[in-house]
């Protein structure tokens, strides 16, 4: 820390090409770079997407409502390939003027709604169907405590602990000690809460686990970061009890890999247009 002398300027100026893994998609700018027509499938329901714990919070709530029966949850998952700046077409900024996946538009209702922000898009389409969100008011003000949590807390993970701790371009101790502190005490905060409760909210599982689990429990799963050791996460007995059983719902499993172009290619469904996709549209399948 004593060999960094740098002194912030007056007035900050972009400098391009520096930032690290993502330094050629960032910029301090919005809007759109580039003219692109979305693609829209057959369904009332279109997603675009990335298979990110972001991304895989939209995917999971909708496999869960096809598995509870819930046909007009059916759905197009289309790929937005965030390293190559699709986020940045016309199309997508009219989606979402922030260009952040994920982004949902439902065409089941007269104009389109557009949906942006995953907590949104959780909520609404809970609100929608009617599940997944206790109608009791203090079980659904508990389970939107947690959602809004989620949405508070995961950027100290991500943009904070995993940038410096995973993308970072070069590793600076004070910045990981920082994140990596926080990080622990946001699992600690988990523990305790899932100590006493089945799931995050209570014994229902809801829109709060469904949020919080592609973050937090791929955490604990090894599959985020490769952080696992580095956080102890073994030692919060409770939070991975909690990860294990979230992760082994069907459609967690199936959810969590939708528009996912990372990892094993058993483990990647680039998009998701119909149900027999799973079984024959993953990597694995379309490269024999």
């Amino acid at each position: 820390m004593s060999d960094n002398n740098y002194q912030p300027p007056k007035v900050w100026t972009w400098q391009k090409g520096e930032g690290g893994t993502f330094a050629n998609i960032n910029r301090p700018i919005a809007g759109p770079t580039h003219e692109r027509t979305l693609p829209i499938g057959k369904h009332p329901l279109q997603l675009y997407s990335l298979g990110t714990p972001n991304g895989q919070k939209v995917t999971i709530l909708l496999e869960e409502l096809l598995a509870l029966g819930v046909s007009a949850a059916e759905y197009d998952a289309h790929l937005i390939r965030i390293g190559e700046g699709d986020q940045f077409s016309s199309g997508f900024v009219d989606v979402n003027p922030n260009s952040k996946i994920p982004a949902l538009m439902d065409h089941s209702v007269t104009p389109p709604i557009r949906v942006f922000e995953s907590g949104a898009i959780l909520l609404y389409l809970a609100e929608k169907f009617g599940h997944f969100l206790p109608k009791d008011l203090a079980a659904r003000t508990e389970t939107l405590n947690w959602l809004f949590w989620l949405q508070g807390s995961a950027p100290y993970l991500g943009g904070g602990f995993g940038h410096f701790y995973n993308y970072a371009p070069m590793k600076i101790e004070y910045a990981i000690n920082r994140f990596a502190m926080e990080t622990k005490r946001q699992l600690d905060v988990l523990d305790r809460q899932l100590a006493t409760h089945r799931f995050i909210s209570g014994d229902e599982y809801t829109i709060a686990d469904i949020a919080i689990w592609p973050w937090y429990g791929s955490l604990a799963k090894g599959g985020l970061y490769s952080a696992a050791e580095f956080l102890d996460l073994a030692s919060y007995k409770n939070f991975v009890r909690w990860a294990d059983e979230v992760a082994s719902r069907p459609a967690v499993k199936r959810g969590r890999i939708v528009n996912r172009t990372f990892g094993e290619p058993s483990e990647q469904l680039h998009e998701r247009h119909d149900a027999s996709d799973f079984e024959l549209r993953t990597e694995d399948k379309l490269a024999k």
